[in-house]
């Protein structure tokens, strides 16, 4: 959700979305780039995030992702099939 949310105002390259989630997180929540990665192939794969070939802010090219528009994913909006325990 942290990915989301740091997507939420505009598409990042995958390095500015791991500074972004320690800005948010005041630094509680370093994102290493194996962790992110494969989180963010996975929610492309699922349709919630789409990549695109764009600029690092060095004018380098970089894969820049920004969310679907299509809101949030089917465990934030309340599917039964999330594979969480009910309550």
């Amino acid at each position: 959700m942290m990915i989301l949310k740091a997507l939420a105002r505009t598409e990042m390259h995958r390095l500015g979305i791991s500074r972004r989630i320690e800005q948010i997180t005041k630094g509680t929540l370093p994102v290493k780039r194996g962790s992110l990665f494969p989180a963010l192939h996975r929610m492309e794969e699922q349709g919630w995030l789409v990549s695109l070939s764009g600029e690092s802010e060095g004018n380098r090219p970089a894969k820049v992702v920004q969310a679907d528009g299509r809101g949030t994913p089917p465990t934030a909006s309340g599917s039964k099939n999330d594979g969480a325990a009910s309550p």
